[in-house]
């Protein structure tokens, strides 16, 4: 484990995901040092980027949620700096970080998203709410952990919802709902591990169902015929080549009623708790955790 040099475990940070990211981060960097690794944590809120040059630092394994860590900023400073680290680059972070560019994407190349809306003050809610049906997603389109989501099932309700996500981003997003089921799958390099059904006690996926709550129901394997699981992997391959991702991300996806696959979003530094779906659909692949953080600190990049 001497090849990785000196690893700095880059967590915290200041966005709105600091608590999850500090628990990411706890749990890579107990993984890296019981291999070996000469792994230290690294807050950027709390020391300078240039600490990493003056304390001997080689590598990154970056473990921040949020703007700043994973929107491409961070990406571009490591660039600049010459450091390598794990996941994405700058561009694929930065739309990435962004669900409508994302969408805009993956759109062009033909690939299937929920129908969705940009929303803003002055827009037509009613009409809205009239083309999508009812019930909608509202959310921000830079936050992560489903912070500043609603699910939006009574007419006349879609303003508050708009509201409440415009404290968190000016781009606010109205998604279609897709009722079939909620997935996820974890792409490592260009190989895509078991999907993952998600089944919350909650009304929808949430922050607390995310990282808090004992209630929240994950299969891997997620139960889909093997047709289409083999579907749904190709699938998140090819979004993630699309977006331009490399290293490590998971894409979120649903299905409707009669089977249909239908994109939602790329996460270019999945979580990594306890609670999290990469370290799952690892698992059943047959590498442990302490393995999958070892592998994607092997996949650093620099520019």
């Amino acid at each position: 484990m001497q090849q990785f040099g000196k690893v700095a475990v880059m967590m915290g940070g200041s966005s709105s995901e600091r608590e999850v990211s500090l628990m990411s981060g706890a749990g890579v960097l107990a993984a890296l040092q019981s291999r070996g690794v000469d792994a230290h944590a690294f807050d950027p809120a709390e020391r300078p980027l240039s600490a990493l040059k003056d304390e001997g630092f080689t590598r990154v394994f970056n473990i921040l949620h949020g703007p700043f860590g994973e929107d491409g900023t961070l990406q571009g400073a490591l660039e600049a700096m010459g450091i390598p680290y794990t996941g994405c680059g700058v561009m694929a972070s930065a739309i990435c970080m962004d669900k409508w560019r994302t969408k805009l994407l993956w759109k062009g190349a033909g690939l299937p998203i929920p129908a969705f809306e940009l929303l803003s003050a002055d827009s037509d809610f009613a009409a809205i709410e009239a083309k999508l049906g009812l019930p909608i997603f509202v959310k921000p389109a830079t936050e992560g952990s489903s912070i500043g989501i609603t699910k939006v099932k009574e007419a006349g309700a879609l303003k508050a919802a708009y509201e409440e996500a415009s404290r968190y981003d000016n781009i606010v997003l109205a998604e279609q709902f897709i009722g079939g089921g909620e997935y996820t799958c974890a792409v490592i390099g260009d190989e895509a591990y078991p999907t993952i059904k998600i089944e919350p006690a909650t009304e929808y996926y949430d922050y607390d169902a995310k990282y808090f709550r004992d209630d929240t129901v994950y299969r891997c394997p997620s139960g889909l015929d093997e047709a289409t699981e083999a579907r749904a992997r190709a699938l998140a391959v090819q979004a993630f080549r699309v977006l331009g991702c490399r290293g490590w991300a998971r894409i979120d996806f649903l299905m409707d009623e009669a089977g249909g696959i239908y994109l939602l979003e790329a996460n270019t530094n999945p979580g990594m708790t306890s609670h999290s779906l990469v370290p799952m659909a690892a698992r059943v692949q047959g590498l442990s955790y302490e393995d999958l953080c070892v592998k994607i600190l092997e996949s650093v990049h620099v520019g």
